[in-house]
């Protein structure tokens, strides 16, 4: 176990697979994922640049759904 943390710490990952399906990854606290693997879905900072509540946007949600 001491040499998985050791290795983590100097920046290696490990995916932990079960009958060959990968379950979780260890990775190092703030390595960014591929981006690439994201996308942008909305971006509210174009609405206000320190981003907008989630209380905010549910209710835009069920506005726009008609749920109110």
């Amino acid at each position: 176990m001491e040499e998985y943390i050791f290795r983590v710490k100097k920046g290696a990952s490990f995916t932990v697979a079960r009958r060959s399906q990968p379950i979780f990854e260890i990775s190092p606290i703030g390595v960014a994922e591929d981006e690439s693997l994201w996308e942008t879905v909305a971006d509210f900072t174009t609405i206000d640049p320190n981003g907008v509540s989630a209380k905010d946007v549910l209710l835009s949600l069920k506005k726009l759904h008609g749920t109110n």
